[in-house]
Parts: C-alpha cells; sequence; structure tokens
C-alpha cells in the first residue's frame, strides 16, 4: 500500500491541471482500494454545493451535472461534518439521495472522507461497493491520506484560476489569498514583476574542454563581470544603506574569491571539463553541502550560492539579461529573491517583495527591514510564475499575499497605508518627549541593534539605548570569525553612539536559526540543540575573546551591559560568569582598567522562568527575549508557515510566565527588560508596562507607535487591564478585550493597521 501510496502521489504531482489530477486519483485509489467506485465531489462555495468533478464506476456523463446541497445526500453529509463516514449498507441510511443518472442504485457500501485544507473543506473523495463491505481502519487511513494529497492540489489549482480571474465554471473571482511569513512590516499595494533564474544551472551537460585555457579565459571574463555587477548594486544602494548593511554584498564577493567557489571551478577546467559544466559541479557540490546541514541560515547562504552559479552562468552563455520593466509601485516576486535583484529595481519604485522560498534571516529580509520595504517570505503555495503584471497586496505584518484583489480590499490597505504614512508623520514629533503616562510612570524604550545602521535610526527615533545588541549579527557578516581587535571596534562604535546610554550586548547567540556559514552546526532539531551560551561555554576561547572586545570596547565609557542568551539553569550562568571575571582580570593584568558591568540573563526557556529568584542571586539583571520564549512555551516554530498562526505571544501561558518572572525581579530587587516583536506591538507594551517591566526595547521603527499609546493612558488603567486579561483562558478573547479598551479610548489607530482589514 505504501508503495502505492508513493505512485499515486508523483502521478498526481506531475499531473498538468486539475481535471487530470482528479482523473488519476479515482482510478488509481479505485484500483489501490479493490473496490467498483471512486469518485470525487467539490464543494462549490457560491452555490454552497457539492458538485461530482470526476469518477471512475459512475456513469461519467453525469460528472458536473449531479450535485447536492451542504444538507443532502451522504457526501452532504461528510462534508458538513468534515469528517469520515463509513457505511455497510448506504441505501437504508436516511441522508441516502438516490441520483438515477449515476447508476449508483447497484452500490451497496460507502466509504467518504473529506478533502480538507487549512481547515476549509474543499470536497469529498468517495468509494463504493456493489456488495455490502465493512471497510477497515486501513480503508480509511488510506483513503484519508489520498484526500489529504489531493487537497493541495484541489487549492493549488482554484488559487491559480483565481489568479487568472477564473474560478469553477469560468465565474470571476475577486481575490485570492495566499499565507507566509512576515519578512519586514508594512502593508504594500502595487504591480507584480516576476524575476526568473537568468539561468538553468540543472540542464548543463558535462562535455570535454576543446582548449582548457580559453576556457579558463571565458571563466575568469565570467567572475570580472559577475564582480562587477555585485559593486555596481552595492553602489546603488550605498545611499540606502549603512556600510556595515552593504557588507552584506561583500559576502557575494567572498564566495567568488579563489579560496572559495572560484578555484573550485577554476581547478575543474584545468583538469579539463568545459567552464559551464564545471560551474554546474561546483555549485551542485555546495548546495549538496548546505542541505546536508539542514538549518535555515545556510538554506540562506544555499540561495546565494544558487544566485551567484546563474549570474556565472548567463555570462558563459553570453545570454541576455531578462528585460525587466519596471513599473511605478513594484512588487518585487520570485522564488528566491536575492540582493542583487532588488538592487536591480529603481529604489523609488519598489513598494513591496515577496519570495516563495526564504527565511526572516535572509539576506533579502535584513535589507527589507534595514529600508523599510513591506516584505512576505516563505509563501510556498503561491504559484509566482503567473503572476507577473498582476495587482498584489503585501501584508508585511500578517505574511499574506492577495492577488486581483476586490475593489472593497484594495480601498481598505489603500486607506491603511495612507494613515500609516500619516501617523509616521505625527509620531516624528515624540521623538524628543519621554515615555511618561499621564499619571507620570516612566517606562525606558530601548532599541535593539546588530548593524551600526541600527544605532543611527535608533536615535532618530529616539530610543533611550540599546536593550539588545545582536553581536551574531557581526559575525553572520564575516568571512570567518572576527579577531578581538576587530570585534572591540565594532563594539566601541555602538557604545560611542549610545553614550552616556546604556548599550546590551548580548554575547554571541548562534545555532537554530543563525548558525555561521564558517562555523556549521549539523543537527536533526537544531531549536532544542546546540545554540546561545551552549556553544560558546562549549568553545570558551570565542567567548573569552568577544567579552575581553567588549570589555576594551568600554574602556572610559563605562556604559556596557553584557547579556547571556538560551541560559537554562544556574549551572550554565555560574560558568559564564566565572569566564567574564576571568577576562576582566587578565585585562586589569594587562594595564587595562575597565570597569566590570552588569551582566543579565535573557529567559528565553521555561526552565529559566521556574529559576528566575535563584538566577537573579547570581546575576544583575534580566532581559526576556519574548520571540524565543513565546516558541518555547507554545511549541511553535514561527518561521513555519503551516503552525506560524498558533504563535502568540498574548497566549494566557506566556503572559503567566511573563508576569511571575515581573515579580521575582522585584522582590529581589533587580532591573527586567523584555525585547522582541511583544515589546514593539503597542497593546502587548501597555500589558508589559502594567506588569511592571522597567523597560522596552524593540525594533527603532515601532517605538514612536509605543511611545505614542504608553503616553495617552493612566499606568493605573493599564494596571486594571491587565488584571481582567491574566482572567482569559483565550488568546483571542486577548486580543479582542485589548482591542476593544483602547477603541473605547479612542487610542486604537496605531494598532497593527491591517487588523480590521475584513478578509
Amino acid at each position: 500500500m505504501l508503495s502505492m501510496l508513493r505512485l499515486i502521489s508523483q502521478e498526481v504531482n506531475a499531473a498538468k491541471d486539475l481535471s487530470a489530477a482528479l482523473t488519476i486519483i479515482v482510478k488509481q485509489v479505485r484500483i489501490a482500494m479493490l473496490s467498483h467506485v471512486c469518485s470525487v465531489y467539490l464543494y462549490q462555495p457560491d452555490t454552497d454545493r457539492y458538485v461530482l468533478m470526476a469518477t471512475e464506476g459512475l456513469n461519467k456523463r453525469a460528472i458536473g451535472k449531479v450535485s447536492m446541497s451542504s444538507n443532502e445526500g451522504l457526501v452532504g453529509l461528510v462534508g458538513s461534518r468534515a469528517e469520515t463516514v463509513s457505511l455497510e449498507d448506504a441505501t437504508s441510511h436516511p441522508r441516502f439521495l438516490y441520483f438515477p443518472e449515476t447508476g449508483e442504485e447497484r452500490y451497496a457500501s460507502f466509504l467518504g472522507t473529506p478533502i480538507v485544507h487549512h481547515r476549509q473543506v474543499l470536497g469529498v473523495l468517495v468509494v463504493q461497493q456493489k456488495e455490502r463491505r465493512q471497510f477497515d481502519e486501513g480503508d480509511e487511513a488510506f483513503l484519508i491520506t489520498m484526500s489529504a494529497q489531493l487537497s493541495g492540489v484541489i487549492a493549488h489549482a482554484e488559487a491559480t484560476g483565481s489568479i487568472r480571474g477564473l474560478g469553477k465554471q469560468g465565474k470571476g473571482i475577486q481575490e485570492a489569498r495566499f499565507i507566509g511569513v512576515p519578512g519586514a512590516p508594512g502593508a504594500a499595494l502595487g504591480t507584480a514583476v516576476v524575476v526568473l533564474p537568468p539561468a538553468d544551472l540543472d540542464v548543463v551537460p558535462d562535455k570535454k574542454a576543446e582548449d582548457i585555457s580559453v576556457e579558463l579565459a571565458l571563466f575568469e571574463q565570467a567572475l570580472t563581470a559577475v564582480r562587477n555587477e555585485i559593486r555596481s548594486l552595492s553602489t546603488r544602494l550605498a545611499k540606502q544603506l549603512r556600510p556595515q548593511e552593504q557588507a552584506l554584498f561583500d559576502v557575494y564577493l567572498m564566495m567568488l574569491e579563489e579560496n572559495a567557489l572560484a578555484g573550485d571551478v577554476t581547478a575543474l577546467i584545468s583538469k579539463g571539463q568545459w567552464a559551464q559544466g564545471a560551474l554546474r559541479q561546483v555549485v551542485d557540490a555546495h548546495l549538496k553541502r548546505f542541505d546536508s546541514m539542514d538549518d535555515d541560515y545556510l538554506s540562506e547562504r544555499a540561495a546565494d550560492v544558487k544566485d551567484l552559479g546563474r549570474r556565472l552562468l548567463s555570462h558563459l552563455q553570453q545570454a541576455h539579461k531578462q528585460e525587466l520593466i519596471y513599473p511605478d509601485n513594484t512588487v518585487l516576486v520570485s522564488e528566491e529573491l536575492t540582493p542583487g535583484m532588488l538592487g536591480d529595481v529603481p529604489p523609488e519604485k519598489l513598494v513591496g517583495l515577496i519570495s516563495v522560498e526564504g527565511s526572516r534571516n535572509s539576506h533579502v529580509a535584513i535589507l527589507a527591514r534595514a529600508m523599510g520595504i513591506p516584505t512576505v517570505v516563505a509563501a510556498q503555495d503561491l504559484p509566482y510564475s503567473l503572476l507577473d503584471g498582476i495587482e498584489l497586496i503585501v501584508d508585511g505584518y500578517h505574511g499574506d499575499v492577495f492577488t486581483n484583489p476586490s475593489p472593497l480590499l484594495r480601498q481598505q490597505y489603500a486607506e491603511v497605508i495612507e494613515e500609516e504614512r500619516l501617523i509616521s508623520k505625527e509620531l516624528d514629533n515624540l521623538r524628543t518627549l519621554p515615555c511618561e503616562t499621564l499619571d507620570g510612570h516612566r517606562v525606558a524604550l530601548w532599541a535593539n541593534t546588530g548593524l551600526l545602521a541600527d544605532a543611527a535610526r535608533a536615535q532618530a527615533f529616539g530610543a533611550e539605548g540599546v536593550g539588545l545588541y545582536r553581536s551574531e549579527v557581526a559575525f553572520m557578516s564575516s568571512a570567518r570569525l572576527p579577531s578581538e581587535s576587530e570585534q572591540a571596534n565594532m563594539y566601541r562604535e555602538q557604545l560611542e553612539a549610545f553614550h552616556p546610554s546604556p548599550v546590551t550586548m548580548r554575547t554571541l547567540d548562534i545555532g537554530g536559526d543563525k548558525p555561521l556559514s564558517y562555523f556549521p552546526i549539523k543537527e536533526s532539531n537544531p531549536y532544542l540543540g546546540w545554540r546561545g551560551i551552549r556553544v560558546t561555554l562549549d568553545h570558551p576561547e570565542i567567548f573569552l575573546v568577544q567579552v575581553r572586545a567588549m570589555l576594551k570596547a568600554s574602556l572610559g565609557l563605562n556604559n556596557l551591559r553584557i547579556l547571556l542568551p538560551m541560559i537554562s539553569g544556574v549551572h550554565e550562568l555560574d560558568d559564564a560568569l566565572y569566564l567574564i571575571h576571568r577576562a576582566w582580570g587578565e585585562l586589569h593584568e594587562e594595564g587595562f582598567a575597565v570597569e566590570m558591568p552588569q551582566v543579565g540573563v535573557m529567559i528565553e526557556v521555561p526552565s529559566a522562568v521556574y529559576q528566575a529568584k535563584e538566577l537573579l542571586e547570581m546575576c544583575d539583571f534580566l532581559s526576556v527575549g519574548s520571540n524565543d520564549l513565546t516558541q518555547y512555551i507554545l511549541a511553535v516554530d514561527r518561521n513555519n508557515a503551516r503552525v506560524a498562526a498558533l504563535y502568540d505571544y498574548l497566549h494566557p501561558a506566556v503572559l503567566m510566565a511573563l508576569k511571575s518572572v515581573v515579580e521575582a525581579a522585584h522582590l529581589q530587587g533587580k532591573e527586567i527588560s523584555i525585547c522582541g516583536e511583544m515589546a514593539g506591538d503597542p497593546a502587548a507594551a501597555l500589558l508589559l508596562m502594567a506588569m511592571g517591566f522597567d523597560s522596552l526595547s524593540m525594533n527603532a521603527t515601532h517605538l514612536p507607535k509605543v511611545k505614542w499609546l504608553l503616553r495617552q493612558i493612566r499606568l493605573s488603567h493599564a494596571q486594571a487591564l491587565l488584571s481582567d486579561v491574566m482572567r482569559m483562558d483565550n488568546p483571542l478573547i486577548v486580543h479582542s478585550t485589548l482591542s476593544l479598551a483602547l477603541k473605547s479610548l479612542g487610542l486604537d489607530k496605531i494598532l497593527n493597521p491591517t487588523a480590521a482589514v475584513q478578509i
């Protein structure tokens, strides 16, 4: 049965259209289950009816003609219940409905299962038998498996029809919605420009070089051309990006060096392979190595290698570059967006980005956040090759993409975009004002940084300090581990930029979705594996160099705070403190009179929540990492589009954990802050302030909205709202309560701008 499942799946996925896929399903399932009939009924939401769309065993002239409403027949029963129904004698069931044109009066037994995609019933898959037959659990499991296989095919076909403006029976459909992952916040309305790969490496054959010297010369010319392209793109973006962000293009250039991809290709050519074949072999080898490492960050580096390979091949083939016309309000779409593609678009025309592959950590997502371009990544169900020239909406807040939006949806998002522009203009006036409630309570608003450009943005938005400096960003932009002096220079820039305000520097936090290309971590479950403090404690030589660099950078400034990530217990904190004091002692012996900074612990894993009191007895402050804590408490990977909707930092379990940690910190008289997406959500920030967090740290772009809201309310009101929320057991009710409370005060205009959009 397993081999049959594989065979049917392969045939269905290779089908040219929906009709062909349905025909394959009914034919093969009937054979596999030794049944007399297999049929597929698809649900028509506009008429609320199930229509026979394919059958093997019934009268084929009934296809497209026989239908029943959702409250009629056994098919309607399966669909309305959204569960499998198995009957040994179907004709005796009160819901049995007879259609003479089908000839089904001859069939006694019935087994039907719903075809479900994203909780929506798309249709019903049915098998029938002439004689009475008790379908067993194996039969049911097989049919359910086939319906799950069919659901994706139907959903894709329906969406494709929507994109073309045609639904079932040729009727117009206003819009289709595709779910991805937010890459950069914001909303955009524009026209899709699809960028296809410039050359196809997969079809390049192996071939013996007729003249090795000629092939080497051709490859060198291609290398020069691609290097010039990358430098040109970097120059074009220079006005929009800070030097540290432009360093992402240096990663491309480093890949083209002789000790990397270029050298491998040259070596193969020298052995007699022609340039194009050598390039294909080297790129394939690199991709296989990346794939075997099985982690998110390295998969993004694989995308970079693919892009470089295609660019080089394009020059080797002397292929003409895809001629693209960029209209006003361009939304750039590709299977794998690269920084090079982004840089090709005139900046004044680019309003949004969509990538079928990728994650929050891709180079494009990093650049998009830096440039303020709404972005959706990992939109894996999106048939991107059909989108060119079609009107799109990009919702970078939720990770949604809408094709062919209806006039109403277009108007709603246009209002959101205009309101965002007006609010941003209004919020500019808050930059120099403190974050103080109407009854005089002050909350420190800090920024998350990682690049030097983040510091400038944070100050422009009025940040009072840095609650989280992601030191790994600099490591990720380098081809090797930065030296102690290189790190000290980078850290000094951050500390000087904010002096005398505090700068909280997190020690190297790699692993999970943030490994380094030159420090590969191969794990089957990286999020629960070797990451954060676990890595650096196992490599004290890396940890000591980084801490020494931080301490050296703070000389004479004394605004450094060190933060330790992924601490799961007091034993790890004890080991880390020993190394920090050792580094401090070494520097004093070397003549550096640096002060011992405050050392804090990130609360990111449940064990740290329960040991907060013990950790506080050893450290100076706590900082909650809301993103990781939420995903670990709820067991949800927020980078996975299939379960991202379950990721909710307003879940009661998360709120209870946060409140208990704040209470533990206050009992010890220690400061506590919080960073991550939750801190940058104005409504959530209201609850965090009420809990007693001393500071909130967020991406700088969110800071004005949070400040605006907290300045419009009394602490006492926020505390009363928190008291109500803490008695709730459903995150949806928490969201509704917050929204209604703020709406009643006239303070809802700066909440999630797209939350009110009717979809």
